[in-house]
């Protein structure tokens, strides 16, 4: 096998795996702006909570090591 004939070989597998790439991406269901919005609202809504919480909660462990552990 000559160096020509391989990379030929290897430049029509890159060609058809992007071909395949492109095949797949067609079949998949986007979200609509609507949709994307809404979810993206619903993780920062979530994500802030969370935070809030766990910020509420490592204050109150500080607080505990703070004045039963190391005497306040």
């Amino acid at each position: 096998m000559t160096q020509r004939s391989a990379t030929t070989k290897r430049g029509r597998q890159r060609l058809k795996f992007v071909g395949e790439i492109i095949a797949e991406l067609r079949k998949v269901v986007w979200l609509s702006r609507r949709e994307a919005l809404y979810l993206t609202a619903l993780v920062l809504i979530v994500s802030i909570a969370m935070g809030i919480v766990l910020g509420f909660i490592d204050y109150g462990f500080t607080r505990l090591v703070n004045d039963v552990f190391l005497g306040g």
